[in-house]
C-alpha cells in the first residue's frame, strides 16, 4: 500500500513537472511571439524615418510617365502598381540600404538619420513579401519585376556582396531598375499588355529616357557622403568621379534624357510635348548651375542641404511635367 502510494506521489510529482515545464514553454513560446511582433511585424519610429517615404514620391514621375503612354487603362491593375512600387518596394529598399549602411551622417532628405534597429530588417522583408503577393493579383510580369528588383536591392547593399561599393556596378543596377525596368513593367502592367510583346523603338527609347533622368540624379545625391562611404569601404560612382565630375556626369546624362525625349516626342508627332517639358526643366538647371557655381568655389557646398534643394527642385519639376502629360498625350 505505502509502496502504491509512493508510486502515486511520484506520478503526481512527474505529472506537475511535465506541466510546469509545458508552461514554462508556452511562456516562452508567448515571449519569442512578443518579440517577433515588436520586432518585425511593427516597425519602431527610427524604422519609419529610415524607410523615406517621402523620397519614394519624388521617383513617381516613371510611374506617371508610364501611366501617360498606355493605350488603355485598368484601373485596378494601376491602383495596385502604384501601392506596391511607391507604397512598398521602394520604401523597402530605402529600409533595407539603410540597415546595412547604419549611416551616422545625413542621407537623402533626412539629415539626422536615427540608430536603425532589427524592426528596420524585418520590416522591410515584409514590405517586399506584401508587394510579391499584391504582385500576384496583377500579373505574372510584375512579379517578376517586384522579385528582380528586390533582388538586386538586396545584392547591391546587403554585406556579403555589397554591389554599392563598386562604382560602375551600382550605377548600372539603379539606372536599369529604377528607371527602364519600373517603366516597362508600370507599363504593362497598368495596361494589362504583356511586356513580352509589342516592343518597338519608342517603347525602348521611353524606359532609356527614364533611366538617363534617374541615373543623372544618382552621383549627385552621392557627392557630399565620400567621407562616409570610404569608411565603409565602398566606392561610390560620385567618388569615382571626383566632385566636378559628378556635375560633368549630371550635365551629359540629362542632356542626352532631352535628346532622346525629342526623338521620343517627334516620332509620335507630338512635338508640343517636348516643349511644354522646357519650362519645367528651368528650374532644374538654374539651381544646378547655381549649386556648380557654389561648389566651385567653395567644395564644402557639396552637402546635404544643397544636394536635398536639387533632389527636390528636380523631383518636382519632374514630377508635374509627367503629371501633365496625362492631360495631354
Amino acid at each position: 500500500m505505502f509502496c502504491r502510494m509512493g508510486l502515486i506521489q511520484a506520478d503526481n510529482s512527474l505529472n506537475l513537472r511535465k506541466d510546469r515545464e509545458f508552461r514554462g514553454r508556452h511562456f516562452n513560446c508567448n515571449n519569442v511571439f512578443s518579440l517577433m511582433r515588436s520586432n518585425m511585424l511593427l516597425p519602431s519610429q527610427s524604422a519609419l524615418v529610415h524607410m523615406r517615404f517621402p523620397f519614394s514620391f519624388l521617383l513617381m514621375p516613371v510611374f506617371l510617365f508610364a501611366l501617360s503612354q498606355v493605350p488603355q487603362v485598368i484601373l485596378p491593375d494601376t491602383v495596385l502598381t502604384f501601392i506596391i512600387w511607391h507604397l512598398l518596394v521602394y520604401p523597402a529598399s530605402n529600409g533595407y540600404n539603410s540597415y546595412f549602411d547604419k549611416d551616422e551622417g545625413s542621407i537623402a532628405l533626412v539629415e539626422n538619420p536615427p540608430p536603425v534597429d532589427t524592426s528596420l530588417y524585418y520590416f522591410s522583408l515584409l514590405l517586399d513579401g506584401i508587394a510579391v503577393i499584391l504582385a500576384l493579383f496583377v500579373s505574372i510580369e510584375l512579379v517578376a519585376a517586384v522579385l528582380l528588383y528586390g533582388l538586386f536591392s538586396k545584392l547591391y547593399s546587403h554585406s556579403s556582396t555589397r554591389l554599392k561599393k563598386y562604382p560602375v556596378t551600382s550605377f548600372l543596377i539603379v539606372f536599369i531598375f529604377q528607371g527602364a525596368c519600373i517603366y516597362w513593367s508600370s507599363y504593362s502592367a497598368i495596361s494589362g499588355l504583356s511586356i513580352l510583346h509589342g516592343w518597338n523603338q519608342n517603347f525602348l527609347i521611353a524606359g532609356l529616357i527614364c533611366s538617363c533622368l534617374i541615373g543623372a540624379t544618382y552621383p549627385l545625391t552621392q557627392v557630399y557622403q565620400h567621407e562616409e562611404d570610404r569608411k565603409r569601404g565602398d566606392t561610390t560612382l560620385s567618388m569615382l568621379l571626383g566632385v566636378k565630375g559628378s556635375f560633368l556626369f549630371t550635365a551629359i546624362l540629362f542632356a542626352i534624357a532631352m535628346a532622346l525625349l525629342f526623338i521620343y516626342w517627334r516620332n509620335l508627332e507630338q512635338l508640343y510635348n517636348f516643349w511644354i517639358f522646357l519650362p519645367f526643366a528651368l528650374p532644374v538647371v538654374g539651381v544646378f548651375l547655381d549649386w556648380y557655381r557654389r561648389v566651385s568655389k567653395d567644395q564644402r557646398q557639396a552637402n546635404f542641404r544643397n544636394m536635398s534643394r536639387m533632389t527636390i527642385t528636380s523631383g518636382a519639376m519632374m514630377l508635374l511635367y509627367f503629371a501633365i502629360l496625362n492631360f495631354t498625350s
